[in-house]
């Protein structure tokens, strides 16, 4: 099994580098790997969309409270509708996604059920916003194989746009 984290606040034209550069390493991937992703805005969208247009198998890790969205913007329950149509199979978690905290063990429990990590990260270390060093850390010290995904040219928004970590989004 397959999964990608990553930054949530990257530009306009780095979310199409980056869906471009995933595009390319899952249709290099035999087809019955299956990708798992936590439902969310941002990567975990961009992610779903390119391994069901590859045709590979979507799994999407959902909280077990049904309301948990209730309290989301609307663009990012939009999100979560869509990678729920996209998903092959839904596996429930405890965890609430408007929680930091909740959500990087969410990303944990994702992360070590996986063989590989593709990790959206351009190598700053972890912030109070940003667990994606965390998640490469966490990964390779579980022997998973990390593949860092940040092509020539990829940026992140300025300091100080801040987006929370789980409903962050790529807005398309």
């Amino acid at each position: 099994m397959i999964t990608a984290v990553g930054h949530a606040d990257l530009t306009s034209t780095t979310w199409d580098l980056v869906q471009a550069e995933l595009r390319e390493r899952m249709q290099g991937l035999p087809p019955d790997v299956p990708a798992l992703v936590r439902v969310g805005a941002g990567l975990p969208l961009v992610f779903g969309r390119v391994v069901h247009e590859v045709g590979q198998r979507l799994v999407v890790l959902l909280p077990e409270r049904g309301d948990a969205f209730a309290g989301a913007p609307f663009h990012d329950r939009q999100a979560h509708r869509e990678l729920l149509a996209l998903a092959e199979q839904i596996r429930m978690l405890p965890f609430d996604p408007l929680d930091r905290d909740a959500c990087v063990s969410a990303d944990e429990r994702l992360v070590s059920g996986c063989s590989r990590l593709l990790a959206v990260w351009d190598g700053s270390p972890s912030s109070g916003q940003d667990a994606t060093a965390h998640m490469v850390a966490y990964a390779r010290a579980r022997g998973i194989a990390v593949e860092v995904v940040w092509p020539a040219g990829a940026a992140r928004e300025p300091a100080g746009h801040t987006a929370p970590l789980c409903v962050a989004g790529h807005r398309r």
